[in-house]
């Protein structure tokens, strides 16, 4: 074989970045098999991986299915539920009994026939909520529904769904999967040195237990220290820190009070004056945490702004601090090195982006990495075009949210300024208030956000056209008809559908059909 050919590649750092690339690599280049594509993990044995309550896209369901992985032993393993969207409180205003829900699909395809031009002319009612309107989900999860009965096959849905997870039992999970079923060679060491070639790129890593790990290519799961591309091959960050102001975190694992006690169907956002609360329902626990400013409030005014949103139970728990670093790599593909995860960009967790871009990235790897180091620059080329879109509008999305915001502490109207709203949405937001959303706003393939969570965003904190034309949007009874379809699948769903937490334990007890 000619050296130039990429044999090996090296990851290094695990979590859920780690594995979960290790994983899907393993698993497209068939690595179990002798002489095909090798892939090495080193982690480090001093970095525990502590889990917070963290939620996927619905893309999770085909990514664990591919790796061979049944849906009942990840629940169990992971502590995992269902998730079918996230429930914003008081985000509109500073009344925190307003809300609404952003859901991953609508029962008829916006594509094809858009319903929400109808529903901004009141067709479907004149108080009903945009997402009661277009789907059944915001009732299943106000019920605390499940998605799906015990009958249904593994990773199908009578709804569509996603999951909550411990993130740190999700990367156990894969690491074991990854090791025993994919071939991946685990390597637990510290990485002290990257050494570079004369051509600049990555030669080998050197470690503290098993010396130099040589590699044709290399991903760098780092995290924050992003030690390969950023330290290494000296790829500049970004900040956004002037475009989303938060900048910590404080997070509290909250047991139930009861074993029988329900579990949220979704995630729960709830604003704050510094910025929001996440609450997560596992089986076992849930996952709560503030994502705040540190201009705006002190780190101790926002750990008991927490304790308060707990409850009495809060006083005897522990809370832990993380700093977030709010940005991205000025490249995410440099040379033979590509970041996954938090070494090459982290926004704020408020739309749960951040495993689906891991999904994304580990994807676009397996199937553009070229057979030689010759052809890397055109792979380089494509991946990073590809991924500055995905983050631009991923940063877009969640700024919308504040933007949008009538809240008057000083934290959001900071958000509101015109210099802190990149161009793009400025753009985009200007062009909604002449128009309704449309399949013509999302023309790029690597769309991260489709057209029915701007639908649902938009429309839930009640930003609308100026005017929808009387003599547009005419098919009147084709609008009725699909509105009381959706409204009369909804009563079935809420009769036929468990709740919760008794599926999860059936689910445990039984298992699912497998496919």
């Amino acid at each position: 074989m000619s050296s130039d050919e990429i044999n090996t590649i090296v990851i290094v750092g695990g979590g859920t970045a780690g594995w979960l690339t290790a994983a899907n690599l393993a698993k497209s280049f068939n690595s179990k098999v002798p002489g095909n594509i090798k892939v090495k993990l080193i982690e480090s044995p001093d970095i525990p991986t502590i889990g917070v309550g963290e939620g996927t896209w619905p893309t999770m369901r085909a990514t664990l299915a591919r790796l061979g992985i049944k849906e009942s032993h990840f629940l169990a393993t992971c502590n995992a539920t269902f998730k079918q969207g996230t429930k914003f409180i008081g985000w509109q205003n500073d009344q925190h009994h307003n809300q609404y829900y952003h859901l991953f699909t609508s029962i008829f395809d916006p594509t094809q026939f858009n319903l929400a031009p109808y529903w901004l002319k009141g067709v479907a009612g004149q108080s009903v909520p945009y997402a009661s309107a277009v789907s059944a989900q915001s009732a299943l999860v106000e019920l605390g529904l499940a998605p799906k009965k015990i009958t249904t096959k593994e990773y199908e849905g009578i709804q569509n769904y996603a999951y909550h997870l411990d993130a740190g039992k999700f990367s156990e999970l894969l690491k074991e999967h990854s090791i025993h079923s994919l071939g991946v060679e685990f390597i637990s060491a510290n990485v002290t040195d990257v050494n570079l070639s004369s051509d600049g790129s990555i030669a080998n890593v050197q470690t503290d237990t098993h010396n130099k790990i040589e590699g044709d290519f290399f991903i760098d799961c780092t995290g924050f220290k992003s030690l390969l591309l950023g330290e290494a091959l000296g790829v500049g960050f970004t900040s956004i820190k002037d475009t989303l102001l938060t900048d910590h975190a404080v997070t509290i694992q909250v047991p139930y009070e009861h074993e029988d006690s329900p579990i949220n169907a979704c995630t729960h956002s709830t604003a704050q004056d510094a910025g929001w609360i996440w609450d997560i329902g596992l089986t076992n626990r849930r996952g709560v945490g503030y994502v705040y400013s540190s201009q705006h409030v002190s780190h101790e005014d926002a750990e008991a702004t927490l304790r308060q949103y707990i409850g009495d139970s809060a006083q005897r728990l522990t809370a832990r601090k993380i700093k977030i670093d709010l940005g991205y790599r000025n490249k995410f593909w440099h040379k033979n090195c590509v970041a996954v995860g938090l070494s090459a960009a982290f926004v704020e967790p408020l739309e749960a982006s951040a495993i689906f871009l891991i999904e994304a990235a580990s994807n676009m790897i397996a199937d553009q990495l070229p057979s030689s180091r010759q052809a890397l620059q055109f792979a380089e080329r494509k991946f990073n075009e590809s991924f500055m879109f995905r983050w631009s509008k991923t940063i877009d999305f969640i700024k919308m949210h504040y933007v949008l915001s009538d809240r008057k502490s000083p934290f959001w109207q900071d958000n509101k300024l015109s210099s802190t709203i990149p161009a793009s949405l400025k753009n985009a937001l200007a062009s909604w208030q002449e128009q309704s959303v449309s399949a013509y706003d999302f023309a790029h393939v690597y769309e991260p956000f489709p057209m029915e969570s701007y639908q649902y965003v938009l429309y839930g904190m009640g930003n609308k056209p100026k005017n929808i034309a009387a003599n547009r949007y005419t098919d009147i009874d084709k609008a009725k008809a699909q509105f009381a379809q959706v409204q009369k699948i909804t009563e079935h769903l809420i009769k036929d559908l468990p709740e919760q937490r008794a599926l999860l334990n059936k689910v445990a007890q039984y298992g699912f059909n497998t496919i």
